[in-house]
């Protein structure tokens, strides 16, 4: 119960990850006639887009939603006082592993070499890449052995993000949402202004 109750926000963030895989197994049609099988639904209900098209967008949505969530983290503290933001580690896995799922899904519709064919492909690409070795260090031994060299390996993070939201630039509006959270939170990160905030939050508390 202590361990739990020590853990509780990487108990959180596991749960909110895990969930929307609930949604894409509804893509999905099990088959036991003939031997265990599964397949993609031939069509999405209620909807223009193919099942793969909507694969593709659940999956990148949820991925630089998490990413979104992990640079939030920074200026939710200069902003709010909260210190406790260890839960920004399972953040980071759960981008980690969204993006992977997504590049996966796009492997298995267009094949890996359509990936060098547009900018926007290239550019998710060069992301899952980024956060592969930050997925790897995600775990106390390797804070442990990498020293300050694992915060310089984490600051690929402020990269990976800029590419993402290139990739989505390129496909969607939506990436404007994302685009802004992100503006503001590297504008609240700068020393003059995060020192004033810091300040004037300290000075309400007096």
């Amino acid at each position: 119960m202590r361990f739990i109750k020590k853990n509780y926000g990487w108990f959180i963030v596991t749960v909110l990850a895990i969930l929307p895989l609930f949604i894409l197994a509804n893509f999905l049609e099990v088959e036991y006639a003939s031997g265990f099988a599964v397949s993609l639904k031939e069509s999405a209900e209620n909807s223009d887009q193919s099942t793969i098209e909507l694969l593709y967008h659940i999956s990148g949505e949820f991925a630089i939603r998490w990413m979104t969530a992990v640079l939030s983290c920074t200026p939710f503290f200069i902003l709010f006082g909260v210190t406790n933001l260890y839960v920004r580690q399972a953040m980071g896995i759960a981008t980690a592993i969204w993006s992977i799922i997504h590049f996966i899904i796009f492997c298995a519709a267009e094949g890996f070499l359509e990936t060098f064919t547009q900018v926007n492909y290239m550019a998710g690409f060069l992301a899952v890449l980024l956060l592969v070795p930050l997925l790897v260090t995600s775990n106390r031994k390797a804070m442990r052995r990498l020293k300050s060299k694992w915060k310089k390996l984490q600051s690929l993070a402020y990269i990976i993000v800029l590419l993402s939201i290139l990739h989505v630039a390129i496909l969607d509006k939506t990436w404007i949402i994302y685009a802004i959270i992100v503006g503001l939170g590297f504008i609240l990160r700068i020393p003059l202004i995060k020192a004033s905030i810091i300040a004037f939050r300290k000075r309400r508390l007096e």
